[in-house]
């Protein structure tokens, strides 16, 4: 740490007359007591200054990296990238900086947080500071900060506003779309429909005597079901076709770019795979089945409300047919 005073400018910091000597010891307890690693480069990026916090998280010597190059004390380094950023510093003789967030860590220092986190290292925060002596030429010192509590407290902040904006569009029992969150969808697949001429149909389904299934087997019963068929109506569906729970014992499939004839053939295919399931409750085979209203967009819907109300009116007939069947508008 001899030549560390030497790197600190003072033509911008007032200091009262004291000995060299003084100096170089106030310089380094400063240094040694930070929390923060300090490195110091010279212009062909050799470790010239290191301090406890790197000697403390390193199992390195300290006289096996001073006046070696920092790819090689620290060979996990990326050092295409490192070198350009370590040049520009020197020749704009500007800081620059690399926080967690662009690279969660440089060094590979073991952080000694009490907390689990998805990485062995600490996160870090690093800052490249051009330094220049009248004696010792230009110097790059990197400052090393430990950021990992941030990095640990903000992906927790994240993962859980991720798991909040899910909550607020996933139905709790079934896990496919809420009401709120599908209706919205139809919204604007109408719209898209409408603006490009394609293609959209609708389908709406309802579980027959779903009522009297509660009352026989009870409302756990009634569940296990809701989430069995949500099940085998997902394995049927396509990526874009949006699957949601529009109320009690009613869902509803939205189908983009799908004429009326391929809804009622998926319409069909889910009255069919529902009807032939064996469903066990308390080992107690149940079987249960469905009534399917389809729709198309035509050109006499003004609104996407339109459309459910189409699905809706052939879900009814469906029922008034005798269930377990599929009715469209057509």
């Amino acid at each position: 740490m001899s030549d560390f005073n030497a790197l600190i400018s003072t033509k911008t910091i007032d200091i009262l007359p004291i000995s060299e000597q003084a100096l170089k010891q106030i310089n380094s307890q400063i240094a040694n007591q930070l929390n923060t690693g300090v490195l110091v480069l010279d212009a062909n990026f050799n470790v010239i200054i290191w301090n406890r916090f790197l000697q403390i998280h390193t199992d390195k010597v300290v006289k096996n990296t001073l006046g070696k190059s920092i790819f090689s004390v620290f060979p996990e380094l990326p050092e295409r990238w490192l070198t350009r950023k370590l040049s520009t510093v020197l020749q704009l003789n500007t800081p620059s900086f690399c926080s967690w967030e662009q690279r969660h860590h440089l060094f590979e220092l073991p952080h000694t947080r009490p907390i689990t986190t998805d990485s062995d290292f600490m996160a870090q925060n690093c800052t490249f500071l051009p330094v220049e002596t009248d004696c010792h030429g230009k110097h790059i010192c990197i400052l090393i900060e430990d950021v990992t509590d941030v990095c640990h407290y903000q992906t927790q902040l994240k993962n859980t506003l991720i798991e909040l904006e899910k909550i607020s569009r996933i139905d709790g029992l079934t896990q496919i779309y809420n009401r709120r969150h599908w209706q919205e969808s139809l919204e604007q697949e109408y719209s898209k429909s409408r603006r490009h001429d394609k293609k959209l149909s609708l389908i709406m389904l309802d579980l027959d005597y779903f009522k009297l299934l509660n009352d026989n087997y009870g409302h756990q019963c009634g569940d296990m079901v809701l989430i069995e068929v949500s099940t085998l109506i997902s394995s049927l569906l396509r990526v874009e076709d949006i699957f949601g729970r529009y109320g009690g014992e009613e869902f509803a499939i939205i189908l983009p770019e799908t004429e009326l004839s391929g809804a009622i053939d998926l319409a069909q295919r889910i009255c069919n795979i529902i009807a032939t399931t064996e469903l066990i409750y308390n080992e107690q085979a149940i079987n249960v089945t469905v009534s399917l209203g389809v729709a198309q967009l035509s050109t006499e819907e003004s609104n996407y409300e339109e459309l459910i109300t189409q699905s809706d009116n052939a879900l009814y007939q469906a029922k008034a047919l005798g269930r377990n069947q599929v009715c469209s508008t057509a």
